[in-house]
């Protein structure tokens, strides 16, 4: 596909549209979201955690970043949930993080020219992520930067006679090829890195790379194959730190605590935002007997990130909390499309009988 064609494709519908840009090649669907009409990140359904995983190496080695589990099955937008609470909790930098970003869609951009058709779909969602997130999304002179470095990446790639070759494939030597004649190390070509992969590790441009193997491509010594993509690093919420003081504290709900949609895989996760780490671990402790994971959330501000990132079956806010008004949280999480639905229950404390008592609304 043309670059031309490839960048009227993603001139959003509207100046400030928020959503995804859905492109399907009938064999790999990438994903691109915008934010007030800019694009902030995109992310294809082949290599998505391969490609994350490679750049979060490469610009931020120190930061991990598990994912919560429930956040697997949202293979649409978790990328840019993850670079907001990074950015919130300072894990990462606003230049370096828009490196990434710049990379990134660089990589998508020039295996999307490589395709022949797209079917194309904007889908309007909303991105409740911070003003920070939102600032690093490409603007339309980086946008065009950027088309400019595929464009160049297009021209060495032909002038060099790689046009047949997939940079999304990884490369396997036969057995009998002797390690000295390779030109790269003989790890890199035993079908466990892609070439895209091959080309970060070893600090080179894709090209360059690629051209190094094409002797052994034309004498039929090298193979080239498709990679299942990584798993997601995930951590699981539930448990308990001994280093929190117990209090005998009795949770009593004046109404049963809604079971949510219980699986096989994994047990419903409950919320709480509250400022109490004797609350939340006395919470923690309950209900975990009773067959849920808890997450627990002492700064609201800052955590509601997380809330768009797992997905919670359950939230249970303080209404008093000493730097949030708790009924504006309250109006927000119903204000926002992902909880308009959630059920969720405000913590009514009594400091008189030690009892913390749940009340819907």
């Amino acid at each position: 596909m043309e670059l031309t064609e490839l960048a009227d494709l993603l001139n959003p519908p509207t100046q400030n549209f928020d959503g995804h840009l859905v492109l399907n090649s009938h064999k790999v669907t990438w994903r691109l979201n915008f934010i007030q009409g800019q694009l902030l990140y995109a992310v294809d359904s082949q290599y998505a955690v391969r490609r994350w995983s490679r750049l979060l190496k490469q610009y931020f080695p120190n930061w991990d970043w598990q994912i919560d589990a429930a956040q697997i099955v949202d293979r649409q937008s978790w990328p840019v949930h993850l670079l907001d609470r990074g950015l919130s909790q300072q894990k990462l930098s606003l230049l370096r993080a828009k490196l990434v970003i710049r990379q990134i869609v660089q990589e998508c951009l020039f295996e999307l020219s490589y395709c022949t058709s797209l079917d194309h779909d904007w889908k309007p969602i909303s991105f409740p992520i911070s003003s920070s997130c939102k600032s690093i999304a490409l603007s339309k002179w980086e946008m065009k930067t950027t088309f400019n470095k595929v464009k160049h990446m297009q021209q060495q790639w032909q002038e060099t006679g790689l046009e047949q070759i997939n940079p999304m494939l990884a490369p396997t030597a036969k057995e009998n090829v002797e390690a000295h004649l390779l030109p790269i190390e003989h790890q890199y070509l035993r079908g466990d890195f892609t070439l895209q992969d091959i080309a970060g590790h070893l600090d080179k441009s894709l090209v360059e790379v690629t051209q190094s193997l094409r002797p052994l491509v034309e004498k039929g010594t090298l193979a080239f194959q498709t990679l299942p993509d990584l798993a997601l690093p995930t951590v699981q919420y539930g448990a308990f730190s001994s280093s929190i003081a117990q209090q005998p504290v009795e949770v009593r709900a004046t109404q049963p605590i809604p079971q949510g949609t219980r699986s096989t895989a994994e047990q419903p996760l409950v919320a709480c935002i509250d400022d109490s780490p004797v609350l939340a671990y006395s919470l923690k402790k309950t209900l975990a007997s009773a067959g849920y994971r808890v997450l627990t959330i002492q700064e609201p501000m800052r955590g509601f990130s997380q809330l768009i990132e797992h997905k919670p079956n359950l939230i249970l806010l303080d209404l008093l909390l000493p730097n949030a008004d708790g009924y504006s949280i309250c109006k927000f999480l119903r204000d926002t499309p992902v909880f308009e639905k959630s059920p969720a229950w405000a913590l009514e404390s009594s400091t008189r009988d030690s009892q913390l008592r749940l009340k819907s609304f």
